[in-house]
């Protein structure tokens, strides 16, 4: 029994590799397509075309009081023509709400809406008396939840593509330029949502909402968060964009359409992983209508946001991620090596559920085989010393790939002691995987319990940074 254990697990540590260097390879391919495609674009034109796409940007806030005004006003400046923004406070128990009253002006006004999408009550709805925040509109509502709070942005917004995001996040000014570029170039297929990279903003300078200068982490856990950031951002989602086997668009920030959305059932409030179940839910909705769609992936930074920096909030998050994961695949299982959903059920699903979900858990049934053969005096020392070489130098080489990647093409860290830093990072961070093991084993147990809460996060807010 034993000797098949560990048979399973080295054969199943090998094919997860492979599996990471064909992403690598499909993302490289997608990378120099998209770089080729977009070296002669003019973003600018869409700034002042009055036929660039009406644009409504969704951010739920509660209890950010320590950012939200400068999220805003980096919302409110952003470089393009035809958008508006709608916050939605989301029943708050701060000084949130006030503080945006004070700082735009804001009054209560008459709003017509109508109850779309089903929400908690709906208090109140704000515009500024400054006609220079015309496009601001604030939602003061009952608590309900990140998910609830999306849906009741939907319904009050008037355009017909929708933006959410994170309202403790920062949004490169040309964000939406580069993001509604695939709903113009749309032809034989629809396209009915796009996600870019998100970055970490831990100690970078942060002016007035703008990133002035970007640093890398000081801390060890958010450099460690920069590794997979890159790595999961340009080697994983860029190779299943190509592949045509997107799951996931971050919840920082992603661009949908709105009727799609909404006739997909707009934001489910019973996951905690919102943003995958949504795009699961959207592409399930187009391929039951045998309708041709495409859920496009701009590699470019578009989007900063604050990440953990101790091992307590870090645990509340992933083990939330982990929730939501196991919470959306169940509710999709359907999709699961199904041929009508083409590379998504026979290519994605799998992988998703294999190497996303359970390989954190066979990795625990592996630390724990490795204890007992030590125990027992069984271990083969020199076949184990040969295998961590191996896996050690594929994981560090995985890593040192994104990094180039980073590198050869946004080149965000410019100091070569930060690009530096964040190779000895790579070379630490394997041994930090039983802390992952971890994460993922606690948010297992928390959706077997059927928790339900968020997880309070602490955030030292953008003039810490």
């Amino acid at each position: 029994m034993e000797f098949i254990l560990g048979q399973f697990i080295f054969y199943f540590t090998v094919v997860l590799l492979l599996t990471y260097l064909m992403l690598g390879t499909f993302s490289a391919i997608s990378l120099n397509k998209y770089f080729k495609k977009n070296s002669f674009v003019n973003f600018n034109t869409l700034v002042t075309s009055p036929l660039s796409p009406h644009v409504s940007i969704i951010a739920p806030a509660y209890n950010e009081g320590k950012t939200i005004i400068d999220n805003i006003r980096t919302l409110l400046s952003l470089y393009y023509n035809n958008y508006e923004v709608i916050i939605v406070n989301d029943g708050s128990t701060d000084d949130s709400l006030q503080k945006v009253i004070d700082a735009y002006q804001l009054v209560r006004v008459n709003y017509f809406f109508d109850y779309r999408m089903p929400c908690e009550r709906i208090r109140g709805v704000y515009r500024s008396e400054n006609p220079s925040y015309a496009r601001l509109t604030v939602i003061d509502k009952a608590n309900g939840g990140k998910s609830d709070a999306l849906n009741a942005g939907i319904n009050v917004s008037r355009n017909d593509i929708v933006v959410s995001i994170d309202t403790d996040s920062i949004i490169e000014s040309d964000a939406l330029l580069k993001l509604v570029k695939p709903f113009l170039e749309e032809k034989e297929k629809k396209v009915i949502g796009t996600g870019g990279v998100i970055r970490i903003v831990n100690s970078c300078e942060v002016v007035r909402g703008h990133i002035k200068k970007v640093n890398l982490p000081k801390s060890f856990l958010p450099r460690l968060q920069v590794l997979e950031y890159t790595r999961a951002f340009l080697l994983g989602r860029m190779a299943w964009s190509q592949l045509d086997g997107l799951m996931l668009i971050s919840g920082a920030m992603g661009m949908f359409d709105k009727e799609v959305l909404i006739k997909a059932g707009g934001y489910s409030t019973k996951t905690v992983g919102e943003d995958m179940e949504l795009v699961l839910r959207m592409r399930r909705y187009m391929t039951n209508l045998k309708q041709k769609y495409v859920v496009s992936y701009i590699p470019d930074p578009l989007c900063w946001t604050e990440a953990p920096d101790d091992l307590r909030m870090m645990t509340r998050q992933r083990s939330r991620w982990t929730r939501g994961l196991v919470q959306s695949l169940y509710a999709h299982r359907g999709m699961f090596l199904n041929p009508k959903y083409r590379n998504l059920g026979l290519l994605s699903f799998p992988y998703w559920i294999f190497f996303e979900w359970l390989a954190p858990l066979l990795a625990l049934a592996g630390f724990i085989y490795t204890a007992i053969l030590i125990i027992t005096h069984q271990m083969n020392w020199p076949f184990f010393i040969l295998l961590f070489i191996f896996v050690y130098s594929v994981a560090l080489m995985l890593s040192t790939w994104s990094i180039l990647y980073e590198e050869v093409t946004f080149h965000k860290y410019r100091k070569k002691r930060d690009v530096l830093k964040l190779f000895f990072t790579a070379m630490l961070e394997p041994f930090f995987y039983p802390v992952h093991t971890w994460f993922a084993l606690k948010g297992n147990w928390d959706a077997l319990m059927r928790k339900k809460a968020w997880g309070k996060q602490r955030r030292k807010g953008f003039s810490g940074s």
